[in-house]
């Protein structure tokens, strides 16, 4: 188990190494002065070269990517000449000195995603953590919903072959998988959040957190994580009832179920104790890629909600070029992406060790 684990976290940084490769290049290549984005169109060109010189954009690329790099590793090394690029600042990193030399020192840091070009200097981890945890709240909801929907109605669709509630349910999931997400999005908030809003009392937009109408401060505003934690949800609790219907036809013609309806045991005690299990495989790694495909999916339902999550941050930075924002964004939902898959395939070793070997 132990090398299973090794080995699946070497592809890991294998796999965010060329993540981090192609972020820094399609990003870096783009036409336009990075320089200028941040300045606007009324600045001098002495202030152009020093905000060049500052962020180390008058360096070659193959430059740029190392000090990107840099950045954005854990241990990290730093000149201490003032003049140098990647010198040292005690304010920009919240480091542990390792080593240091007459010219440099090595810390021990967390990843620097660098300063927003838009907000006025502001840390793009601080943009990211302000809107991120929005972002996991709208996903967790939604994938909660697809397993725990999904489950029950693969069950029911699977105990009922080829009658009404199966039909019924093989439509639904088929609409439910067909169906974009921002289309969905937009017939749900108008639906649900207009023509029905008098029995429904949802918002057709609006944030986990509003601001009081009193000036004192936010609230939590749980019913506008309904209808788009919902929409997220559609898609993946189509797959999820489809793929739990098969695995648990599949299995339910084994010969240990036959054994096991055999000694007596009732059918909720079957798929219970023997069935379940085995047919979870398959989705578990649905759900897996799924959860991590939320988190960039979100942006089309955050934006149309109107949910101030990463998705929506996303957008706005597209809109006014802010490259280190979209960049650290795209970095940190590839980080989860990976992250969630290890998980995934630990928890897809156990349930069926053939796997690991």
């Amino acid at each position: 188990m132990i090398s299973y684990l090794i080995s699946k976290i070497g592809y890991a940084l294998l796999t965010l190494l060329g993540v981090v490769t192609v972020i820094f290049l399609l990003f870096t290549l783009l036409p336009g002065d990075p320089a200028q984005m941040m300045l606007g169109q009324n600045e001098s060109e002495e202030q152009l070269n020093n905000v060049r010189k500052k962020y180390g954009f008058d360096q070659p690329i193959s430059k740029q990517y190392l000090y990107y790099l840099n950045d954005l590793s854990p241990i990290s090394f730093h000149s201490l000449n003032p003049d140098d690029f990647s010198h040292f600042e005690s304010e920009k990193y919240s480091a542990i000195q390792l080593f240091k030399t007459d010219q440099s020192v090595t810390v021990l840091k967390l990843p620097y995603l660098r300063e927003s070009f838009q907000k006025n200097g502001k840390y793009v981890s601080e943009v990211i953590s302000e809107t991120l945890p929005n972002t996991a709240v709208l996903a967790i909801s939604a994938i909660c919903i697809a397993i725990i929907v999904g489950i029950l109605m693969g069950i029911i669709s699977a105990l009922t072959k080829d009658q009404w509630p199966d039909k019924v349910i093989q439509l639904l999931s088929t609409l439910g998988m067909s169906v974009p997400s921002f289309f969905s999005a937009i017939i749900f908030a108008w639906l649900f959040g207009y023509v029905l809003q008098e029995f429904t009392n949802l918002n057709m937009t609006g944030s986990l957190y509003e601001v009081d109408d009193f000036g004192e401060g936010s609230y939590i505003q749980w019913k506008n994580l309904i209808l788009p934690s919902i929409v997220l949800g559609i898609r993946p609790l189509a797959v999820v009832t489809q793929l739990m219907r098969n695995s648990l036809l599949e299995i339910m013609s084994q010969d240990y179920i036959r054994t096991a309806k055999a000694k007596g045991l009732s059918m909720f005690q079957v798929i219970r104790k023997h069935a379940l299990k085995n047919a979870l495989n398959p989705v578990v790694t649905a759900i897996s890629g799924w959860f991590a495909s939320m988190l960039a999916g979100a942006v089309f339902v955050e934006y149309i909600f109107g949910w101030n999550g990463l998705g929506k941050e996303i957008v706005d930075a597209l809109n006014t070029l802010d490259l280190p924002v979209i960049m650290g964004a795209v970095l940190i939902i590839a980080t989860m992406f990976i992250l969630i898959n290890i998980f995934v395939d630990i928890i897809y070793g156990w349930l069926d060790p053939r796997i690991r070997i």
